[in-house]
């Protein structure tokens, strides 16, 4: 479950740093990334990445 939680921030972390459009253009990020920009979007999934990352390295299942 921890390596799930942590693969998932690494992906969203790696995805937000290389601007993909398939990414960005998601349905459910759009809102997003009108609402912050684009680079915003980016910022705010880095930091949830992030946050997946150290969730996933310190909470134990």
């Amino acid at each position: 479950m921890n390596i799930a939680i942590i693969l998932c921030g690494v992906f969203c972390i790696f995805c937000a740093y290389k601007d993909y459009d398939w990414f960005m253009n998601n349905y459910k990020a759009r809102p997003l990334v009108k609402l912050l920009g684009r680079n915003g979007a980016r910022v705010f999934y880095i930091i949830i990445g992030i946050m997946f990352v150290l969730c996933g390295i310190f909470i134990k299942v």
